[in-house]
């Protein structure tokens, strides 16, 4: 029967008397918790801000009507030529609207889906700003400004004004940035437009947008989809894009496909149109889990080298106990009882330190043009990261102090007091 209060308060007398060799080993776990959380942390969080920069902004469902040359063309008609060689030159795109037919039913269909988040309807045109002498080529794209702030985050990249004054200002423009910056542009100004076909309409600036991407803020702007109606001169059922927000990102690829079968549209995925992104996150994932593991291995050899030298250093201790009636196994489990002490402290101390750390980290200004909506450097703090240390710690110190306890256990007293 073992007497758990006896092996306890050994423990800690042996603890307490060597209290610098005990101390280190302590720091030692801290710090290889700590480093771990604060790493992992601060890696992780400047991942989801890269993917929140793309993602947020992309659909998870494009639908449009894509103009393409036709697949059959006259020459295919006609059954004379069918045995022959064919050449056909200048092939034109088929004689199609860029419109999608019946948008505003297709979108009530999306919405009925119990896998649809949300689907707003827009429309994308190109136009001229006009300033003076200055002319500038862009795209401006008509949009319901409340929805899009609440299922694109797109109050996220409005530095100026609000998605609010957009929706409930008449003739108002939401200005890319860029745009802004070369034609020396302020809130409240006005901005003439032209479409490609003709016309100048005067638009007042209720805010500016950065994307954080310096190409799409030189030619992006926002307004209403009533204003763009208007500017293009059609009527209130014309719709060029649907942008679909799905709960589930895994259900993008089926349903885009439904939605080509049963609507005859071209249906852009999220994971097809940033393949190259999703690609790099991979990459970046990898390699911080790789530095996450490898930085545990690492504090980990270090937690068993220090305990390791800890009991080596108590073999005349181990000499006592044993020759004054403690056997191998209450030996052995006074030493795996202060590797756990050791352990618990120490890796508390660690959850502590990398939370410390990793809240500090959040605090120091990080200021870019690129990225206006972030202040500071990006954190995750995920409570399964202090899982992973807490248990690591534990782990590891039980390892670290079973190894060596093991051998201690069926050490001969009589040659440890000899040998001194």
């Amino acid at each position: 029967m073992v007497n758990w209060t006896v092996i306890l308060n050994i423990a800690k007398t042996h603890l307490l008397t060597k209290l610098k060799s005990t101390s280190i080993a302590a720091l030692g776990v801290t710090f290889g918790i700590g480093s771990y959380i604060t790493l992992v942390s601060f890696m992780t969080g400047l991942n989801t801000m890269l993917d929140d920069l793309m993602l947020n902004q992309t659909p998870h469902i494009h639908v449009y009507n894509e103009i393409e040359p036709s697949k059959e063309q006259p020459i295919s008609l006609y059954d004379k030529f069918s045995e022959s060689f064919n050449i056909v030159h200048s092939i034109k795109p088929k004689m199609s609207q860029k419109k999608i037919h019946n948008a505003l039913p297709i979108i009530t269909y999306l919405e009925g889906n119990e896998n649809v988040r949300g689907a707003l309807p827009r429309i994308e045109t190109q136009i001229f700003y006009l300033a003076g002498s200055i002319e500038l080529g862009g795209n401006l794209t008509g949009i319901n400004p409340i929805d899009e702030a609440k299922l694109f985050n797109m109050s996220d990249y409005i530095v100026e004004g609000s998605a609010e004054a957009l929706q409930n200002t008449d003739n108002s423009i939401l200005l890319g940035i860029g745009i802004a910056k070369k034609m020396a542009l302020k809130v409240g100004d006005r901005v003439q437009i032209s479409p490609i076909n003709g016309g100048i309409f005067p638009l007042k600036i209720v805010g500016f947008y950065q994307s954080g991407i310096s190409d799409v803020d030189a030619m992006q702007s926002f307004t209403t989809i009533k204003t763009v109606q208007r500017i293009l001169g059609e009527a209130n059922t014309y719709i060029t894009d649907i942008n679909v927000k799905l709960y589930d990102i895994e259900q993008a690829v089926p349903l885009s496909k439904k939605i080509e079968q049963q609507f005859n549209l071209k249906a852009v995925d999220i994971k097809t149109a940033n393949a190259q992104f999703d690609t790099g996150t991979s990459v970046r994932n990898l390699i911080t889990y790789a530095v996450s593991v490898a930085l545990l291995i690492v504090a980990g050899f270090g937690i068993y080298n220090i305990l390791n030298m800890l009991i080596y250093e108590k073999m005349n201790d181990i000499a006592i106990l044993k020759a004054i009636g403690f056997s191998g196994t209450d030996v052995q489990l006074i030493f795996m009882s202060q590797a756990m002490i050791i352990g618990f402290v120490g890796g508390v101390l660690g959850l502590i330190v990398g939370y410390g750390l990793a809240s500090l980290i959040s605090t120091i200004p990080f200021e870019t043009e690129a990225l206006p909506t972030v202040e500071t450097y990006p954190i995750n703090i995920d409570p399964m990261f202090f899982v992973i240390g807490f248990s690591f710690a534990i782990i590891s110190t039980f390892l670290a102090g079973y190894l060596p306890s093991k051998k201690a256990k069926k050490i001969d007293p009589v040659k440890i007091i000899r040998g001194q």
